[in-house]
C-alpha cells in the first residue's frame, strides 16, 4: 500500500488478488465506497490496482476497514511492489485451492457411489453443496452491494433447483464446472497481466550515479531530474534522458517494436528500459522514475479500460436488463408448458434450470474488454500508445489520415543535397567552405545544415569578420577572399548579376522541393546550395500501405505549395500547402465533412495541438513527450512512420476479434437454447456452454497479445 497526501486527502493503493471476472470490479468498488471516510474509489481489473481517495485525518482507521471488507468479500492483498506481484501464482489462491479440493471430493463421491449406489444422491448433494459455498459466499456479497442479478445468482439457483428434482450428480458436476471455468478465466486474465508487469521489469532496480569523480550504485528510483548516470555496454538504462557524453547504439525494441538497434550521440534522447548495446555513455537524466517513458506506457495500459470501446458500452447496458430477462425466461420455460399444455413439470423444470446456466452472461461481457485490453497491450509493447478502447476501436473505422509534413513525413532537419558550381574555377568545396564559414555563427536551420555538411566532409573553416545577417534576405561577412555573401536567389538577383543559365539551374532544384541559397564573392555568384528536409526513410512505404488499407493520406503543411507538392508526388498523396495552424484546423473540419467514417491527424504533438485536437483521432509522432501524450488520443514511441499503418492494422485485428468473441458468445448461447427446449442438453453441458464460451472467448482475445501489426 503506498499513501500520498493531497489537501487534506489521502491516495491509498491496494493489490487486489482473486478476481476471476470483471462482475469482481463492480462488487469491490461498491463495498468500499461505502466505508465511513472513503471519498472515491476506482479498481482496474487488469492491472489488479485499488486506487482509494480518503479522508487524511482517519486514514489508518479507514485502511483497516478497507482490507477487513476485502478480506470479507473473498479477496486477498498483497504488497504494492514489483517483485511481489511478480511472484504472486494463480494457484496461490484460495479459489484454486477450493476447487481442487472440490474436484477430488466429486472423484471420491463418485467412486463411492459406482460401489455403493443408495449413497450416490447423498453424496452428489453433500458435494455440490460444499463446491457451492463460495458462489453463495458471492451472491450474498453481491446482494449486500446492490447487485441483485449475478452471474452467481443464477448457478446458485440451478443448483439448488438440480438437487430438489434429484439430479444431484448433474448438480455438483456443475458447481465444480463453473469453479473451473472461473479459475480458467482468472488464469487467463493473469497472461494478460504478465504483458503489463513485464514491461516493469524492463527497468533495473539500481543505476550507476556519476557523483564527482565517483561513481556511486544507486536505487533507480530515486534518480532526480538533473542528475548523471553511466549505463555500460550490455546494460538497460534506468531512466529517461539524454547523452552528454559517448555514443552508442540502443536497442528500443520493447517500447517501439523496432528490432534494429537506433545509433544514438551526444544530445540524443534515450528510453528509459531500453538496451545500452555497445558503448558506455552517460546521461542527464529528464525525467523521474513514475513519469518515464516505461510508467507512462503502464499507465496508457491500465486506463484503457475506463475508457470503454462504443461496442463495451453498449453491452453492459445491455447485459443489465439481459440477466434479469433471462431469469423470467428460465421461469416461464418452467411452468408455462406445465400449466397450460399438460407437459411434465419435472421436464420443464429441468429444460428452465439449464436456460438459467445458458444464459450466464459472462462471455458476452468479456468479449470486448478482453480483446481491447490485450489489443493496447499488444500495442504498448509495438511502441503504440492509445489512450483507450473507444481510440483504439475508432481507428478501425478511419479511412483518411492527414499528415504534418515537417517531422512526421520528414525528417525535420534540412540537409545539403546538391552544390553547383556556376564557374570552373570554384570547385564545390569551396563553394561550400565559404559558405559555412559566413553561416558559422548563425542558428538558423539551412545554416546548421550548411556546417553540418562541411564538418562531415572535415573542410576547413576560415575565420570571418564583421558577420551580418540580412533580414529575410540573406548573410553577409568578410574573408581573406574578400566580401562573401548567401543569399535567397530573389536577393541574388537584386545585388549581382544571375545569368538565365545560373537561373534555370537554381529553378529545378526548386521545383524538386529544395530550398536553394546562392554565395557570391565580390558581387560575382560563384554556386548556389540546395538544402531539403528529406523523408522519413519509411514515409513512402507507409503511404503505399495506407492506400492498400483503402486509406487516403493528405498532406497538410506550412511549407511553400512548390515544395509541397514536390515531397506529396513523390509519397503518392495529396497535398494542401501553405497552412498557417488556424488553416489546418478548418482544412481538418473540411476533410471530417467529406470522410464520415472521421479523420485522423498524425503531427509532432506540439506545433500542431490545434489540428491534433481537432480531428476525430490525434496521433502524436515521438510521442515519449508530455505534451504529445496530453494532446493527442494516441501516441507513436520512436520516429517510424510506418507506425501509422501498423496502428489501424492492430485497431481492426482488435475489431475483428471482438466480433469473433461476440458471434461465439451470443452463438453458442442460440444453440444451446434451442438443444436445451428440444430436451438435447442437460446441465452440465448447459453450465459447459457458458464456461466453454468464456475460456474461448478469453483465449482468443489473448491472441491479439502476440499480433504483430507491423
Amino acid at each position: 500500500m503506498t499513501d500520498n497526501l493531497i489537501n487534506g486527502k489521502e491516495k491509498q493503493s491496494y493489490i487486489i488478488k482473486g478476481m476471476d471476472c470483471r462482475s469482481c470490479k463492480t462488487k469491490i468498488e461498491s463495498a468500499v465506497s461505502k466505508i465511513d471516510g472513503v471519498i472515491n474509489s476506482n479498481l482496474n481489473y487488469i492491472s489488479e490496482k485499488l486506487l482509494v481517495e480518503v479522508d487524511a485525518k482517519r486514514a489508518g482507521a479507514i485502511s483497516n476497514n478497507i482490507i477487513d471488507v476485502i478480506k470479507k468479500l473473498g479477496y486477498a492483498i498483497v504488497n504494492n511492489d514489483k517483485n511481489n506481484i511478480a511472484k504472486f501464482k494463480w494457484w496461490q489462491s484460495r479459489d484454486a485451492k477450493f476447487t481442487i479440493i472440490s474436484i477430488l471430493l466429486l472423484a471420491i463421491a463418485t467412486i463411492i457411489g459406482f460401489l455403493n449406489p443408495q449413497l450416490r444422491d447423498v453424496l452428489f448433494s453433500a458435494v455440490a453443496l460444499f463446491a457451492f459455498i463460495p458462489l453463495a459466499k458471492k451472491m450474498f456479497s453481491n446482494l449486500s452491494t446492490g447487485n441483485y442479478f449475478s452471474i452467481e445468482l443464477l448457478v446458485v439457483i440451478a443448483v439448488i433447483g438440480a438437487i430438489f428434482i434429484d439430479e444431484s450428480a448433474e448438480a455438483s458436476i456443475v458447481v465444480i464446472l463453473f469453479l473451473i471455468g472461473e479459475l480458467l478465466e482468472n488464469i487467463a486474465a493473469e497472461k494478460a497481466r504478465e504483458g503489463v508487469r513485464a514491461l516493469a521489469k524492463l527497468v533495473p532496480d539500481t543505476a550507476f550515479l556519476v557523483d564527482g569523480d565517483k561513481i556511486v550504485e544507486v536505487v533507480a528510483n530515486e534518480l532526480k531530474i538533473g542528475q548523471i548516470i553511466e549505463v555500460r555496454a550490455g546494460g538497460r538504462i534506468p531512466a529517461d534522458g539524454i547523452i552528454i557524453e559517448g555514443t552508442t547504439n540502443i536497442d528500443e525494441s520493447t517500447m517501439t517494436g523496432e528490432s534494429i538497434p537506433v545509433s544514438k550521440k551526444i544530445e540524443d534522447s534515450v528510453f528509459a528500459g531500453s538496451l545500452n548495446i555497445d558503448g558506455t555513455i552517460r546521461v542527464k537524466v529528464t525525467t523521474e522514475s513514475g513519469s518515464n517513458t516505461i510508467a507512462k506506457i503502464i499507465h496508457l495500459v491500465e486506463e484503457a479500460e475506463n475508457s470503454k470501446a462504443p461496442t463495451a458500452r453498449f453491452i453492459d447496458k445491455f447485459s443489465k436488463y439481459y440477466t434479469p430477462f433471462i431469469i423470467l425466461i428460465s421461469i416461464l420455460i418452467s411452468i408455462v408448458p406445465p400449466l397450460f399444455f399438460a407437459a411434465d413439470f419435472g421436464d420443464w423444470i429441468y429444460k428452465g434450470l439449464a436456460i438459467l446456466l445458458i444464459g450466464c452472461p459472462c462471455a458476452l461481457v468479456l468479449s470486448v474488454p478482453a480483446a481491447v485490453t490485450s489489443g493496447i497491450a499488444s500495442g504498448a509493447k509495438q511502441g503504440l500508445l492509445i489512450k483507450g478502447g473507444a481510440i483504439l476501436e475508432k481507428i478501425g473505422y478511419l479511412r483518411a489520415f492527414a499528415f504534418d509534413k515537417t517531422g512526421t513525413l520528414t525528417e525535420g532537419v534540412p540537409k545539403v543535397t546538391d552544390i553547383i558550381s556556376f564557374d570552373r574555377r570554384s570547385a564545390e568545396n569551396k563553394i561550400l567552405s565559404l559558405a559555412a564559414a559566413v553561416e558559422a555563427s548563425s542558428l538558423h536551420p539551412l545554416a546548421v545544415a550548411i556546417n553540418n555538411r562541411a564538418k562531415e566532409l572535415k573542410l576547413k573553416i576560415n575565420k570571418v569578420e564583421n558577420a551580418k545577417a540580412i533580414h529575410g534576405k540573406g548573410v553577409k561577412a568578410t574573408l581573406e577572399e574578400g566580401e562573401v555573401i548567401v543569399a535567397s536567389p530573389i536577393y541574388a538577383k537584386e545585388i549581382t548579376n544571375i545569368t538565365d543559365e545560373q537561373n534555370s539551374k537554381i529553378s529545378k532544384l526548386e521545383h524538386r522541393g529544395k530550398t536553394v541559397v546562392v554565395v557570391i564573392i565580390n558581387n560575382v555568384a560563384i554556386g548556389a546550395i540546395a538544402m531539403r528536409d528529406e523523408l522519413r526513410t519509411d514515409a513512402g512505404q507507409a503511404m503505399a500501405e495506407l492506400k492498400n488499407l483503402d486509406i487516403e493520406a493528405v498532406m497538410l503543411t506550412g511549407d511553400n505549395i512548390r515544395t509541397g507538392t514536390a515531397l506529396a508526388d513523390r509519397l503518392g498523396i495529396q497535398v494542401l500547402a501553405e497552412l498557417m495552424p488556424s488553416a489546418k484546423v478548418k482544412n481538418i473540419h473540411k476533410l471530417k465533412d467529406k470522410y464520415k467514417t472521421g479523420v485522423a491527424m498524425v503531427g509532432d504533438g506540439i506545433n500542431d495541438a490545434p489540428a491534433l485536437a481537432s480531428a476525430d483521432v490525434g496521433i502524436a509522432m515521438g510521442g515519449g513527450t508530455d505534451v504529445a501524450l496530453e494532446t493527442a488520443d494516441a501516441a507513436i514511441l520512436g520516429e517510424n512512420i510506418s507506425s501509422i499503418p501498423a496502428l489501424v492494422r492492430l485497431s481492426r485485428a482488435t475489431i475483428t476479434n471482438i466480433k469473433q468473441n461476440i458471434t461465439v458468445a451470443l452463438g453458442l448461447k442460440l444453440v444451446f437454447l434451442i438443444t436445451t427446449l428440444l430436451g438435447m442438453t442437460n446441465l452440465w453441458m448447459a453450465i459447459l456452454a457458458d464456461t466453454g464460451a468464456t475460456v474461448i472467448v478469453t483465449l482468443n482475445a489473448l491472441r491479439l497479445l502476440r499480433f504483430n501489426p507491423r
